[in-house]
């Protein structure tokens, strides 16, 4: 049975990811977030599933973009429907620029709390400037950002040329709150909310048990993962396996009918693969993850060893040759039977 039958095999017993109308969504199914009531994709779903002022799409690079009437698109890097917070980034890396002129007016959402920051334009050479009072932001070129509250005075090779209040401290997302529908309570007691069915597309909204006999998005995708991956595994193994018997067997046969009284000594090559020892794996660095879950590397939001999204306040681990970082148990683990990284097998 070849790879592209098993596959099929294993998937066709797997309920269809998109069977029900309002089932939760996803841009990308491994970074998120996960898309639901009030939110909703107007290109998958129907006006049903969510509110107006709560549209969100996809993008080409698999983003979930939120587009406010006054500021334009953002890409959505979470949402906390526990809270009813949605923290929202630019989707080209330069957040700064988009908050010279930022308002949420015309759209359902709030400012979590607001931060007042002076932005001062500084000639290109000037690096004279301390950290703990001024941010650069190096996307938009010689500028510096204070808060306009500190109490220091302006360097005399920078000009002040905006004030800005903001819901975000500089370096971290913006945070957004939305206040209706009042879902917070139903999702903290283990429910879902969504529109009354008797309402059709009206505001009515109610608070629904998340059903026991269905699975989630992200099980289903579990599941999969967990049938399709050790039997391709078991597969892979067994056509090895056959393979070592016949070629051996040939190789064999070949030989004692060409050469009867050779006797040949071919001892296997031992070879050892150890991992690290603990003063080694205990010197790679170390750190523990803000409330932003912000790394150097963008794409970095989930542990590629147990695919586990990171956590504020968990620590993680960076393998130093390389810069890939991982939940720090999990690498510790790993490094004790292996030396080299889980990622790009880099060897330490």
């Amino acid at each position: 049975m070849n790879i592209a039958a098993t596959l099929f095999l294993t998937l066709s017993i797997i309920p269809s990811l998109s069977a029900a109308p309002c089932n939760p969504q996803f841009c990308d199914a491994v970074l998120g977030p996960e898309i639901r009531f009030p939110f909703f994709l107007p290109s998958r779903q129907s006006p049903s599933c969510g509110l107006p002022g709560f549209e969100l799409r996809c993008n080409s690079q698999s983003q979930t973009i939120l587009t406010l009437p006054h500021s334009g698109s953002f890409a959505v890097n979470r949402i906390d429907y526990a809270t009813q917070i949605i923290h929202i980034d630019d989707p080209n890396a330069c957040l700064p620029a988009r908050i010279l002129n930022f308002s949420v007016s015309g759209s359902p959402f709030l400012a979590t709390y607001k931060r007042s920051y002076a932005f001062l334009n500084c000639s290109s050479d000037f690096t004279d400037f301390d950290p703990n009072l001024f941010t650069p932001l190096y996307c938009l070129g010689a500028v510096l950002a204070m808060r306009s509250d500190a109490a220091a005075p302006v360097p005399a090779a920078c000009v002040r040329f905006k004030s800005v209040e903001v819901p975000l401290d500089l370096g971290d997302d913006l945070e957004l709150l939305w206040n209706v529908p009042v879902c917070w309570n139903c999702e903290n007691e283990g429910g879902i909310c969504g529109l009354k069915e008797e309402d059709g597309e009206g505001s009515g909204v109610a608070c629904f048990r998340r059903s026991k006999s269905a699975l989630s998005t992200s099980a289903k995708y579990g599941i999969i993962l967990g049938l399709g991956i050790p039997g391709l595994l078991c597969i892979m193994g067994i056509t090895c396996y056959a393979c070592g018997l016949i070629q051996p067997s040939n190789l064999r046969h070949r030989l004692e009918s060409e050469l009867p009284m050779t006797i040949s000594d071919q001892r296997p090559v031992i070879r050892s693969a150890s991992g690290l020892d603990g003063p080694t794996i205990n010197s790679y660095p170390t750190m523990v993850l803000g409330e932003s879950r912000r790394l150097p590397k963008a794409s970095d939001v989930c542990c590629p060893i147990c695919l586990s999204d990171y956590q504020p306040k968990e620590t993680l681990k960076s393998i130093p040759e390389c810069n890939h970082y991982f939940h720090a148990e999990c690498v510790d683990e790993w490094l004790k039977l292996n030396g080299s990284c889980p990622v790009c097998r880099t060897r330490n």
